[in-house]
């Protein structure tokens, strides 16, 4: 018997090179947070280039994004290229650094660890593929969720002091019509002005929001953050307080059980209100008018009621009309040449990437004789639409009137046939 001995190859004698990658983050878009993220980044690339075992991958950084959120770019992509066996090794400076939520951190750490990556926290020394890490680091990451909450609390603290004293803080980089001057005061801008008090001067003459929000879009007039106009946007506008020079503080909280939300503050939490605190861009007069014409619209319509009666004596079909697309109510509407029709509330309010919707004009929906919500479908042939009517009643069971087509002339009532099932549309 003859042995021959095989030697091993020495290539794969020698350790693998780690592939290492650094996380960085800061929580704010100050230029001294800046700073320290880009001193942050040279550092990782520098530290992990220099070490033999190491094959740089990249630093991963994220600013002015809190750790408690996951939606984090730089993070996600980070934890994806991970998964792809791209990454062995991941090091970041502390676990506050990484995230601020305990569930967080030991969700990512161990799915991570199942897949043989390693995350490495520099100040408290911690490897997580090590035996000890996962309980270290349970015990380490609530002390940072702690160490938040305690910031947060102080914070709001410091806010409400400032509230006390008439210190305003407003952003104007989503208020239209002010900026600030070198002492961070509010100052007019002009330009921006102008359309302010042309929204107020066309709901004085007549305009509805909706209205007043196509005009603006037909003229190819740029909301602040450019893009549409939108009911809400305007009827926003029309209500704010500051277009007449005075401002009311703590109009929005966080809730203790809520974080990165916040809520209307309907008397939960003191409020301040600051008369002349700035230029004016409308006349109270004309302000305090507005606020009337809104009011009186808004008891017209019923707004704000309590209970069953809340839709009714509006219009006849209000409440009535459904979308069969997403389920919504189809809401009144006074279009062009003054006529009526009723449209998709989702489409009219979030577009038609949301809903396709469906229009249907009051004169046509009126012929039918609705007194039950009734879903409205609709078909076209030749450039002209059909509508077929069904009871939500007998929609939800699958059950569905054809559109009354020249093929369909009766619009006779049939069971739904290979047609994807829906889930029942709520009211």
């Amino acid at each position: 018997m003859r042995v021959k001995i095989i030697k091993p190859k020495e290539e794969l004698l020698k350790p693998k090179r780690l592939k290492v990658c650094a996380y960085a983050r800061v929580s704010t878009d100050s230029l001294k947070q800046e700073d320290s993220l880009v001193n942050q980044s040279e550092t990782y690339e520098k530290l992990i280039k220099t070490n033999p075992d190491y094959e740089f991958v990249g630093v991963f950084a994220d600013q002015g994004i809190s750790g408690y959120s996951e939606k984090r770019p730089a993070f996600q992509s980070m934890i994806e290229r991970a998964k792809q066996g791209e990454i062995d090794l991941i090091i970041t400076k502390s676990v506050s650094r990484f995230a601020r939520n305990t569930v967080t951190v030991l969700k990512v750490a161990r799915e991570l660890k199942g897949l043989g990556i390693g995350i490495f926290f520099e100040e408290q020394n911690i490897n997580t593929l090590s035996g000890d890490g996962e309980m270290m680091l349970a015990v380490l990451s609530s002390f940072a969720q702690e160490e938040s909450r305690s910031m947060s609390e102080n914070n709001k603290w410091t806010i409400k002091k400032k509230f006390e004293r008439g210190e305003v803080l407003i952003n104007t980089t989503r208020f239209m019509g002010y900026g600030k001057d070198e002492y961070g005061d509010l100052i007019i801008d002009q330009e921006q002005a102008k359309i302010v008090r042309r929204i107020f001067d066309m709901y004085l003459g007549g305009f509805g929001v909706f209205k007043i929000a196509a005009q603006l879009n037909k003229e190819n007039i740029p909301s602040l953050t450019g893009g549409k106009w939108h009911e809400s946007t305007v009827r926003g506008m029309l209500v704010n307080e500051k277009y007449k020079g005075d401002c009311i503080l703590q109009k929005t909280f966080t809730p203790e059980n809520r974080r990165n939300s916040t809520v209307r503050n309907n008397g939960e939490l003191q409020s301040y209100y600051i008369e002349e605190n700035h230029p004016a861009i409308v006349s109270k007069e004309d302000w305090d008018r507005v606020q009337q014409i809104l009011q009186k619209r808004k008891e017209q319509r019923r707004i704000g009621a309590d209970g069953p009666d809340k839709y009714k004596n509006r219009y006849p079909l209000s409440g009535m009309l459904i979308c069969p697309h997403c389920g919504k109510n189809l809401r009144r509407r006074q279009v062009h040449n003054k006529k009526i029709e009723w449209w998709c509330s989702t489409y009219m309010q979030e577009g038609k990437s949301t809903c396709k919707g469906v229009k249907i004009s009051d004169e046509e929906a009126a012929k039918q004789n609705i007194t039950e919500p009734t879903v409205i479908e609709e078909v076209k042939i030749d450039g002209k639409k059909y509508y077929g009517y069904t009871r939500k009643t007998d929609y939800d069971k699958g059950i569905r009137n054809q559109p009354n087509t020249p093929e369909n002339k009766n619009g006779s009532l049939l069971p739904r046939v290979n047609r994807p099932r829906r889930t029942a549309i709520k009211l």
